[in-house]
């Protein structure tokens, strides 16, 4: 699986989700759902067919978000670096 840092690719959103992000699209557009059924990477997401890797991502990617709105990252620091 590929692993993305903001330091190493130089992606252009530096916020504390982006590596996680970049991961989920990539996972999401090298899977058969988007290139074999030539479905929108939204749509994989709502498919069942979406490969596992991809919704363990989306999972990560939600916890990384809800936890910039949570005040105990203060103490625990943010996710996703």
């Amino acid at each position: 699986m590929l692993t993305y840092s903001p330091e190493e690719v130089g992606l252009a959103d530096s916020s504390p989700c982006a590596a996680i992000r970049a991961d989920l699209k990539m996972c999401l557009l090298n899977s058969d759902c988007c290139k074999k059924d030539k479905k929108t990477p939204r749509d994989c997401l709502k498919d069942v067919n979406c490969p596992v890797e991809c919704l363990q991502l989306r999972t990560t990617f939600f916890e990384c978000k809800r936890s910039l709105l949570d005040a105990r990252r203060r103490f625990r620091g943010n996710k996703g670096y």
